[in-house]
């Protein structure tokens, strides 16, 4: 490991920890030669996984895209960014729990409603919208009677 401030390739880890997820080693370093310290991290190398969208391309899987799109369905609503990066973490190792080196952007946008429709029905039926392609407001409507009676069915929902 290199020096990030002069170059030089010695350095002497001074400290050494788990990091707050417990996915890697944080090590605290100072070089042999300015002096100076830096943080390095430590990750398990894992062979990446491939998407497959519709067109049949394929693309790195890439968990900020995920995010990026929960956090765009639950924009002005009332949803903490604790609860999503939870959400976020628990798709993350669905995905990798699967052992397949590629999976369908389907799949991935059908882990991703399962979780906003516990979270926020709101954010559920934005995401669907864009997820499921609603050609016009009548499908929009069948999701929501969907959703409706999934929630009489489980007793959440609220008597008038």
């Amino acid at each position: 490991m290199k020096c990030p401030f002069c170059g030089n390739p010695e350095s002497k880890v001074i400290d050494s920890r788990l990091s707050e997820d417990g996915t890697s080693i944080r090590r605290r370093r100072e070089c042999a030669g300015c002096s100076k310290r830096y943080t390095t991290y430590e990750k398990i190398e894992s062979t990446p996984i491939l998407v497959i969208k519709n067109n049949g391309n394929r693309q790195i899987f890439d968990i900020s895209k995920i995010k990026n799109g929960i956090i765009k369905a639950c924009e002005k609503r009332p949803v903490s960014m604790a609860k999503i990066d939870k959400m976020v973490a628990d798709i993350e190792k669905q995905v990798n729990n699967t052992l397949a080196q590629e999976i369908s952007s389907k799949k991935i946008g059908e882990m991703v409603m399962e979780g906003l429709k516990e979270l926020d029905e709101v954010a559920y039926v934005r995401f669907a919208s864009v997820h499921r392609q609603f050609k016009d407001i009548n499908t929009l409507m069948e999701e929501i009677k969907k959703l409706m009676a999934s929630e009489k069915s489980d007793g959440s929902g609220e008597a008038n």
